[in-house]
């Protein structure tokens, strides 16, 4: 009988004699082993031996494994490090800067898309008043002064240029070739957009989907849905990337490009839209096509999504010329893990994506700051109290509008004319843009030419129509054009925002709170309206998003202004308490309640259990449910193939694709086999096998088995039935679990498994 050697501090918790035999059986068949290194990776395959088991890529729709890839990505770190010589210390260099590396690479390709995106907009967009007889591709700036690429625009230039020539000068005549001009414009968007339609799995019901039956019931899969990958801002989705699912295809070269060409021609209809939020999905589309050139990022889902956090940094940068703010935005409001490494790769990648911007120039300006304003003047204390009002009234619009927007969204948009023709709803909605929105002179431009407009000071100035208004004594038509377009943002932004273009909301928020702002100071002397414009931007955006301290920076880097930034936060607090007293959730967590995404918002979950005083019990499959997928693993490890064929096909069945088996032995807990791994093993390597051949799903490999034992997670998180639910939330938020398996209180029993679709479903009927 051999010694037994004594345990020590470097005494290996898992023999090498262990690991090898793992995979033997697979690795004496050359078919088998082919198969394996073809569809799983180096990284994963050294998982093999380990109680935690490999992986293979993550499938469509289906959430990540944050603490598995954490283990495979110390793997892969150990592998480096352990490298000798010269070697060593080439691998140990690129491991340590490979991140800088990318994150650098995210900043500049980001910059050079959105200063083709920004030269095409101005130019496309200015199509619909005239055109540059010196180059038809010039927008008014380029064409009538000497900034170059591009210019902030004026009001009436066309009429003070003699190289830019309108197109008639009666005003029906004009109006109709304007009208005609947004519609071809919509309609060229919208159709570049359905390009990218997909067809997804849904984990919880989509509002303008058929009613489902019950996933909690177990007893039906989930029925498709369909979506426009370049419709939108990009944002609800890419938050529910962040939080761990994975959504295919909606990261990819194709969708960036169309995403682009889109956003150009959608902003140039003059809806109600922006091209900010499409930046920051253009950005993260960037960070994801140079993640996948590096096998750090492209085989872990944990540190790929460490990467296209920092990349989402880089879309708001280039957006609004604020680095900080981007980097403020990646973190409040699109991030659910961002550790400090990922603070300081955003930081790097919006410094790089603003230096290259800023050396493109896309305004002609030559500044980073987009609409640098000085107002000259300070304000006093009893401002504070207009300050509050714009707060009010930016709380006010936000709730209006989230409730507004998700029931038009709920309910016009399930009609089938409009559900099967998206093109055509565009097309409504650019009709309607066009006759609202050019009779009255302040909104007959760009979005961010307008913000610009009502942002100007017009104290000892007449250039402009609008301070040529307010230079008049009788403002009484002005005043009508500011409460005109106040409203008409209100009502238009509310039906626009999911079209399905590309489009943000941000550029129309601040529009409709400059209108307010710019009215409010029609009655307060000795100071600017273009500050209570300024401050009432920033409250009616944060009405509508809930950003905070991001929204603050963001507005003193658009506009140079630091001395408000208190009256901003006070604006913007104020909007945000009143926003959230008539709607809890933002409009990005309404739109993924719209969109029936998976997303797991971890502290409104935990606010929304903590009323409810359930039991972790309460989310416990039924019997028929758990009979079909438990495995009861014999003594000898093994089971019959037709039984492992007969679990998958009812997996399949419910079409959750994160399921899987639970293994017991005794009614004990042994292990958890995922739906993927098991197709994987019955039908990819299977095929290699005799159909009549055993199954070994736990313990050591022998030869001539087909062992799928590999794949099995051996160390599955458990938590007791009767638990608080608070438990079970806190665990799959701060843990980034797929799912959890459910013991009996006192036995320790297996009584059911929870995963984390399972969870996301159960807290949206709470919120009903």
């Amino acid at each position: 009988m051999p010694d037994v050697e004594q345990a020590t501090e470097r005494t290996q918790l898992l023999p090498r004699l262990a690991r090898d035999r793992r995979l033997d059986s697979v690795q004496q068949d050359p078919d088998a082993q082919s198969t394996i290194s073809s569809h799983v990776t180096k990284e994963e395959q050294l998982l093999s031996a380990t109680s935690i088991g490999e992986r293979l890529p993550y499938n469509d729709y289906t959430t990540i494994d944050w603490l598995h890839d954490l283990v495979k990505d110390s793997y892969r770190a150990r592998s480096v490090h352990a490298l000798k010589g010269f070697r060593g210390v080439l691998g140990s260099a690129f491991e340590s800067g490979q991140g800088w590396l990318a994150a650098a690479l995210i900043g500049v390709l980001t910059a050079g898309v959105a200063f083709c995106v920004d030269i095409a907009e101005a130019t496309v967009s200015d199509w619909k008043l005239g055109y540059c007889t010196t180059n038809v591709f010039s927008n008014r700036e380029k064409c009538c002064t000497n900034r170059h690429p591009l210019g902030t625009a004026k009001v009436n230039l066309g009429k003070d240029c003699a190289d830019w020539h309108v197109w008639t000068g009666d005003y029906w005549k004009a109006f109709a070739i304007f009208v005609g001009f947004a519609l071809a414009f919509g309609i060229i968007s919208a159709s570049f957009t359905m390009l990218t339609k997909s067809t997804l799995p849904t984990a919880a019901p989509a509002h303008d989907d058929k009613p489902q039956s019950s996933i909690m019931a177990g007893d039906q899969g989930v029925v498709g849905k369909s979506m426009y990958l370049a419709a939108g801002s990009g944002i609800p989705e890419i938050k529910t990337i962040l939080s761990g699912f994975v959504i295919p295809h909606f990261l990819d070269l194709k969708v960036l490009l169309i995403k682009a060409i889109g956003a150009v021609f959608a902003v140039a209809t003059g809806m109600c839209l922006g091209k900010e939020g499409p930046f920051v999905h253009i950005s993260t589309c960037v960070a994801y096509l140079i993640g996948m050139l590096f096998p750090k990022y492209n085989e872990n889902g944990r540190k790929m999504r460490e990467l296209l956090s920092a990349g989402c940094s880089a879309g708001l940068s280039v957006a609004f010329g604020a680095p900080i703010g981007g980097v403020l935005f990646s973190y409040e409001e699109i991030s659910t893990y961002f550790p400090r490494k990922v603070l300081w790769r955003a930081f790097l990648c919006s410094l790089f994506a603003a230096m290259v911007l800023k050396a493109l120039n896309p305004t002609g300006t030559g500044k980073l700051v987009l609409f640098e304003t000085n107002y000259g003047v300070s304000y006093s204390p009893i401002h504070y109290l207009i300050f509050v009002l714009l707060g009010i009234a930016g709380g006010l619009f936000g709730g209006v509008f989230c409730k507004a927007n998700f029931l038009w969204s709920k309910n016009f948009r399930k009609y089938s004319i409009i559900k099967d023709h998206p093109v055509f709803e565009v097309f409504l909605v650019v009709l309607a843009t066009g006759l609202l929105q050019y009779p009255n002179p302040m909104t007959r431009e760009p979005g961010d030419t307008i913000l610009k407009n009502l942002l100007a000071d017009c104290r000892g100035a007449s250039e402009g129509w609008m301070c040529q208004q307010e230079a008049k004594d009788d403002k009484g038509k002005y005043i009508g054009w500011l409460v005109h377009g106040t409203l008409v943002k209100l009502v238009l932004t509310t039906i626009t925002f999911g079209c399905k273009v590309p489009s943000g909301i941000i550029i129309p928020a601040l529009d409709a709170g400059a209108f307010f702002g710019r009215l409010i100071g029609q009655w307060v002397t000795g100071i600017s309206p273009g500050v209570f414009a300024m401050v009432g931007a920033a409250a009616f955006l944060a009405g509508v998003s809930r950003m905070t301290i991001s929204l603050c920076v963001i507005m003193f880097e658009l506009t140079g202004e630091l001395e408000y930034i208190v009256p901003h936060m006070i604006a913007i607090l104020v909007a945000k308490w009143v926003a959230d007293a008539l709607e809890k959730e933002s409009v990005y967590d309404l739109a993924q309640t719209v969109l029936g995404h998976p997303f797991l918002d971890a502290d409104h979950a935990m606010n929304l259990v903590q009323r409810t005083q359930e039991l972790v019990e309460r989310l416990i499959p039924p019997q028929q449910t758990m009979q079909e997928i438990t495995v009861d693993v014999s003594r000898d490890n093994k089971v019959s193939r037709r039984t492992l064929d007969e679990k998958l096909d009812k997996l399949k069945q419910r079409g959750l694709m994160d399921a899987g088996l639970v293994l017991t032995q005794n009614g004990m807990l042994q292990g958890y086999l995922a739906e993927g791994e098991l197709d994987f093993g019955l039908n990819q390597l299977g095929k290699h096998w005799d159909m009549a051949s055993p199954i070994r799903l736990l313990g050591d490999g022998e030869d001539g088995d087909l062992d799928l034992s590999m794949f099995v997670d051996r160390t599955p998180l458990t938590i007791c039935a009767k638990a608080p639910m608070e438990y079970l939330v806190e665990m799959f938020g701060k843990l980034g679990l797929r799912y959890i398996c459910v013991v009996e209180e006192g036995s320790g029993k297996l009584v059911g498994v929870v995963i984390k679709k399972r969870l996301v479903v159960w807290l949206e009927s709470l919120k009903h």
